[in-house]
């Protein structure tokens, strides 16, 4: 409480000493030596993890992970190795034979006593491939090719490369002789073998027991070909490549979008084609087609069945154009065979008609052929009606 409220208060003044320069100066060194031993705390490090580091005590932290302060006992406690009383079973440096190899190599390794010393446990991983043999007689009955220009003596170094190699193709390419039998690249040792395989089989009648591969060095050629020009492809290249692609996308997106705007189309025409034929089908109208009809009448012949109702169909002379499904998707062929919705009623009505006048099935299955000829047909009465009328109206 500071002086002059002590005096208000009439109270009175506690013996407080007086300052003096000796007694300011040890007051401040004292704080400055306080300051000067704590640590402070890094910039950027959280409070939290910076009182991990000190105990109360302001230790400093260990160099080494130490667990001394761990437990009563000073730390934590080693398990002690369980000696038992048995005895340690002996062991041997013995010798082993490996039957997959044909030079009688001996070979150790340590077993126990106890084990049986039978045959080699991987000998089972050793998978020997059935390579065909052949005779004299036999390669000049059946295996002499004068296409293929190969000799005996080059089959016959292929067949042992077989055997060594277990049909490794790329090896026995690499190991071939190219000083005695020329030049033979992988495609030609394959097509080789699986032809006299293939001939070896057919003369021994095991073709039904043997399944007989058949193999096409073209196509085998032609197909790393292209692996090469793919793999050699500059930058520039596989970015022409992907632009197209893009731009096939943009086609195919904007060729839909066409699609289905055309169809929306066809649907408006034949919402308003009824409309229209109601609209002309007025008294005035109806007067004059009977006058053209009376006309017609009394300048024609007397038409047949077939041709009245032919004559009631009035499209252009162009005929049915049909609707194109490719490209619409997954679709049925019956849906080749539907009339277009720009078709008035009573004209799909007289076609009906004059197929019915024809004795023709009305739905026939819809296989390929079948539906183009029943198109051509419908658009071909189409075209007789309009050439018809046109010849007539002249």
């Amino acid at each position: 409480m500071s002086a002059d409220v002590r005096d208000i208060l009439d109270m009175e003044r506690a013996n407080t000493p007086e300052v003096t320069k000796d007694s300011f100066l040890a007051t401040k060194k004292r704080n400055f030596e306080r300051t000067k031993h704590a640590s402070r705390r890094p910039e950027g490090m959280h409070r939290e993890v910076f009182a991990l580091l000190y105990t109360d005590k302001k230790d400093a932290p260990p160099l080494l992970p130490t667990d001394t302060a761990l437990g009563i006992g000073g730390g934590y406690k080693q398990t002690k190795a369980r000696l038992g009383m048995k005895k340690v079973r002996k062991w041997e440096w013995a010798p082993f034979a490996n039957p997959a190899r044909t030079d009688a190599a001996a070979f150790h390794h340590w077993k126990r006593v106890s084990d049986d010393s039978g045959e080699y446990p991987f000998a089972m991983f050793n998978v020997q491939l059935e390579i065909p043999s052949y005779t004299m007689t036999e390669y000049n009955a059946h295996l002499r090719n004068n296409i293929t220009n190969w000799s005996k003596v080059q089959t016959d170094h292929l067949f042992d490369l077989s055997r060594r190699f277990d049909l490794r193709f790329i090896v026995m390419a690499d190991r071939w002789n190219r000083q005695q039998h020329g030049d033979k690249t992988v495609e030609d040792l394959k097509e080789r073998y699986y032809e006299v395989v293939a001939l070896l089989a057919k003369a021994k009648n095991q073709t039904i027991e043997k399944r007989v591969y058949s193999y096409d060095p073209e196509h085998e050629r032609r197909r790393k070909e292209q692996l090469k020009k793919l793999f050699k492809r500059t930058t520039l290249q596989v970015e022409e490549e992907q632009m197209l692609i893009n731009e096939m996308k943009k086609i195919e997106a904007r060729k839909k979008e066409r699609e289905r705007k055309t169809q929306d189309l066809q649907k408006l025409i034949s919402q308003a084609d009824p409309q229209n034929e109601h609209a002309s089908s007025t008294p005035s109208t109806r007067k004059y087609e009977k006058k053209l009809h009376k006309k017609k009448v009394n300048h024609q012949p007397r038409p047949s069945k077939v041709d009245s109702v032919v004559n009631t169909i009035e499209i252009g002379s162009s005929g049915i154009k049909f609707a194109d499904l490719r490209g619409s998707g997954v679709s049925l062929r019956s849906q080749k065979m539907k009339l277009p919705a720009n078709i008035g009623q009573r004209k799909v009505k007289a076609l009906e008609q004059a197929i019915q006048e024809f004795k023709v099935d009305p739905a026939p299955p819809p296989t390929e052929d079948i539906c183009t000829s029943f198109n051509e047909l419908r658009s071909d009465m189409v075209l007789l009606c309009s050439s018809f009328v046109a010849a007539h109206s002249m």
